[in-house]
């Protein structure tokens, strides 16, 4: 599995989940810094309206038209209905920009919304949720997730040869049962999420403006301190901060050796996006 992403609040913010081609955010410069991975994004899913996180569509949505590769690959794009500010933007650039070479489908979505990854299977799909960010539009989270099928509780005891027996007997559908895991959950702009989006996750990414709280500024973004304390309860296998101040650039190291000690020991992996830097996961 591979994730890149690039994150400098204010400045620029994208994540790029390799495994299922998607881009979250797009902010100035991703052109550049992902060159011919551009054409490899399947889908485009938005968080919000404001620029470090769209101003970087112009150039990708042309580039992908106009640049050397595979520009006849489809292409789509996910925003939450009450954006007008990301349909207007959208909109220009279709008007401005060069007729494009490949297809470009726009899909204004709810949040909830479940939208399939593996088209032919459907296993695995991402699902939209609301974050506390925005006044005149709603900001979008996200979560990956897959459908997977295991052992109902009455047969996981059972040695290996017995549950071969019930099955030849009764079938799979007898002895298994469906259930959702999320592999990744990506919190978008705003204060902490709920926890039931972070609860079971294998990552989460999560925006975290704010190293101290007396640095807070309004109460549109999440602070250090007030995060871990849900993570702690809550137990993602693997936590990725990301959208840190880039004031912090000179104790930032620091402060997150000390973040990650404190995860180490209540068994939750520990990461984040340097700010400025393009960092891999």
């Amino acid at each position: 599995m591979e994730i890149l992403s690039f994150s400098k609040a204010m400045y620029s913010t994208w994540i790029y989940y390799a495994p299922d081609r998607v881009l979250f955010d797009c902010g100035e410069g991703i052109s550049t810094m992902l060159t011919n991975k551009i054409f490899a994004v399947r889908r485009i899913f938005l968080t919000h309206s404001h620029a470090d996180h769209i101003s970087g569509l112009w150039g990708f949505l042309n580039t992908r038209s106009s640049a050397m590769g595979e520009r006849e690959k489809p292409l789509e794009i996910y925003y939450h209905k009450s954006s007008g500010m990301i349909r207007d933007y959208l909109n220009f650039i279709q008007k401005t920009g060069s007729k494009m070479k490949y297809d470009l489908s726009i899909h204004e979505i709810e949040e909830g919304e479940e939208i399939k990854l593996d088209a032919g299977r459907g296993r695995r799909y991402i699902t939209s949720f609301a974050t506390d960010h925005m006044k005149n539009e709603t900001a979008l989270g996200y979560q990956i997730r897959e459908r997977r099928n295991r052992l109902k509780s009455e047969f996981r005891g059972l040695e290996q040869r017995a549950i071969k027996e019930i099955l030849s007997d009764r079938g799979k559908e007898e002895i298994t049962e469906e259930y959702t895991h999320s592999l990744m959950t990506l919190s978008g702009d705003g204060n902490v999420i709920d926890d039931r989006h972070m609860k079971n996750t294998d990552k989460l990414m999560h925006e975290c403006t704010f190293l101290d709280n007396e640095d807070r500024r309004g109460d549109k973004h999440t602070e250090l301190e007030e995060l871990l304390e849900r993570v702690i309860v809550n137990k993602p296998r693997k936590l990725i901060l990301y959208h840190i101040s880039s004031r912090y650039t000179q104790m930032l190291r620091k402060k997150m050796r000390r973040t990650e000690e404190r995860m180490k020991n209540e068994g939750i992996a520990f990461s984040y996006v340097y700010p400025g830097k393009l960092c891999r996961f």
